[in-house]
């Protein structure tokens, strides 16, 4: 009887402490899940921290898949810059039109004026925390905003300098024609050979509404993207040693078309006067900002050659008696000879900076420097434009002074 009494007590209770165990097991595994999943949330959170700093893998991949077919169809290598991840860390959003400063572009170098290691003469430099993106405003308003325009009394410039060319692909000219101490026939067209290395020419933005106005870009090879010029001056004779007057030229043309086997063609369609001259090339980047390498140390970017007109044959310092290639063949190509006058400032110095017949024409014009427009004629320049400008005396001829860029 004892037996059966102790035995259905048992049977009884047994449920009891099998429920609190299960409870107990209930209560320890939740707090593992409690503790999981704050964990997973502080990890999550920790995550979206991430987000804000970086941009996420997807949405970099697509940014950057999508910023490589823009890069691709402007000749850029901004994508493979890492440009492509436009959403970045700490701008929420685009960075192309946010107007905060990125952390990651700020240039922690710019804190130092470099006196650290001075050398002998050395000057320090003006130093930023935030890559100078307020210097201008401490310019103004005596000094404005450049803004895409060509301000001849001086502006400022926020744009940044871009994608700098790397020291194997500095861009380099030589004049393939007239070569230097060459004579050529007066007022007799002739053309103009330029041979250019690692420049992808005939781009070119609005000189009027975007001159410096972005940075420098490269191609996909790394070739800065732009374009060049030719500027011809009188400059007296072979042996002078007198500056030039960089307002007065003989004749200046933006090379609009690209190259044709590495040499651009340009036509100098009416000649030029008897003289003496210097003509050198001026290379640049699409917005016409002259060109950005890597290193301070580097051969010219540029060339210049010397050469005569209406010379007596082999009397010159070269004692060369050629006529140029192409003479006559240049003409109807569309360009234009350009003859500068100087502002009012230089014209008082245009006897001592300009070459002897600038300098009567310069000193005759007097006022103001003329100013018009030549984007560059049908043909050799392939593009039209408009002339026009204020009608000067250059030596023995007249011509009118154009705009080109």
């Amino acid at each position: 009887m004892k037996f059966s009494t102790a035995l259905t007590s048992l049977i009884l209770i047994a449920p009891l402490f099998a429920g609190e165990a299960f409870a107990a097991a209930a209560f320890k595994g939740g707090k593992g899940g409690a503790q999981g999943g704050n964990k997973g949330g502080a990890a999550n959170n920790k995550g979206a921290a991430n987000n804000t700093s970086t941009a996420s893998a997807a949405a970099s991949t697509s940014a950057a898949a999508s910023n490589s077919t823009s890069a691709a169809t402007n000749n850029t290598v901004l994508a493979n810059t890492g440009a492509a991840n436009n959403t970045g860390s700490g701008s929420g959003g685009d960075l192309q039109s946010s107007t905060t400063l990125d952390p990651s572009v700020i240039a922690t170098g710019f804190e130092s004026n470099g006196q650290q290691v001075p050398t002998a003469g050395q000057v320090a430099s003006l130093t930023s925390s935030n890559n100078f993106i307020n210097f201008c405003a401490l310019t103004l308003p005596n000094v404005p905003i450049t803004n895409g325009q060509q301000i001849k009394t001086g502006s400022c410039n926020p744009a940044p300098m871009g994608i700098i060319a790397a020291t194997t692909n500095m861009p380099s000219a030589k004049f393939v024609s007239p070569v230097n101490g060459q004579d050529i026939a007066p007022n007799t067209a002739f053309n103009v050979q330029l041979a250019i290395n690692h420049l992808e020419t005939g781009n070119f933005v609005n000189a009027d509404s975007n001159y410096y106005s972005a940075p420098q870009q490269v191609n996909g090879a790394g070739d800065i993207v732009g374009h060049s010029h030719i500027t011809i001056q009188n400059v007296g004779s072979f042996t002078s040693t007198t500056p030039q007057d960089p307002n007065v030229f003989a004749f200046f043309k933006g090379l609009n078309t690209a190259a044709v086997n590495g040499v651009i063609t340009q036509a100098v369609t009416a000649g030029l006067p008897a003289g003496v001259y210097r003509m050198c090339s001026i290379n640049t980047d699409a917005n016409h900002t002259p060109c950005l390498v890597a290193v301070a140390q580097h051969g010219a970017l540029d060339d210049c050659v010397y050469f005569s007109v209406g010379g007596n044959g082999g009397n010159n310092a070269f004692g060369g008696n050629a006529t140029a290639s192409g003479a006559g063949a240049g003409a109807g190509a569309g360009a234009s000879n350009s003859t500068a006058t100087p502002p009012p400032a230089a014209a008082a110095n245009a006897t001592s900076s300009a070459p002897p017949a600038a300098s009567s024409s310069a000193a005759a014009a007097g006022k103001g420097a003329g100013q018009g427009g030549n984007k560059g004629g049908k043909g050799a320049g392939g593009r039209g434009g408009r002339q026009g400008g204020r009608r000067v005396r250059a030596g023995e001829r007249q011509s009118r002074l154009g705009r080109d860029y």
